[in-house]
């Protein structure tokens, strides 16, 4: 972490896993309801149990983000769509009219992702030939890695710190802290 960032960590409430049953009824993880529920649906002989790692499930750094223009412009550049899952990110951003990219202005910036979370971003995420395999049939686009290298300084996406953890969900507003 860089000098001088110090983070905090997320109150117990705010990491709270909720499940959402297909009736629209949402209990927090360890209601007895919900295990009732589940009883009556699966019998006895089954345990429910969560599991949860205190490191993060990434590839190399706290949080990548990446942004969906990025991929576009990339697959105008070789002539094909690109799957944005090939970069691996924790979160994809829609940046609206913004053009590829255009993420790397937030290098030594700071941004509030939803209500609580802030995330201070330290670099571009260079890339590896991880890029290059379809997430899905695990073919090889090794144009993708090199009009990378050659156009960006091999770098798409960013990495970044968390400074006050909580939960991303799907839609949050991402903006400058």
């Amino acid at each position: 972490m860089a000098p001088g960032l110090n983070p905090l960590f997320a109150d117990a409430a705010d990491l709270a896993v909720d499940v959402a049953t297909p009736s629209g009824e949402t209990f927090q993880i360890d209601d007895p309801a919900l295990i009732g529920l589940l009883k009556k649906r699966i019998g006895d002989e089954h345990v429910l149990t969560l599991l949860r790692s205190e490191r993060a499930i990434t590839d190399c750094r706290p949080i990548s983000l990446f942004s969906i223009q990025t991929g576009r412009r990339l697959g105008d550049e070789i002539g094909t769509t690109i799957d944005k899952r090939r970069f691996r990110a924790n979160i994809y951003m829609d940046l609206g009219s913004a053009g590829g990219f255009a993420e790397d202005a937030y290098v030594g910036r700071t941004l509030r992702i939803g209500s609580k979370v802030v995330v201070s971003i330290v670099e571009r995420d260079p890339r590896c030939k991880m890029i290059t395999l379809d997430p899905d049939t695990a073919q090889s686009n090794e144009q993708l890695l090199r009009t990378v290298n050659q156009l960006y300084d091999n770098k798409a996406g960013l990495y970044g710190a968390v400074l006050i953890e909580g939960t991303v969900r799907r839609g949050d507003v991402i903006e400058l802290a």
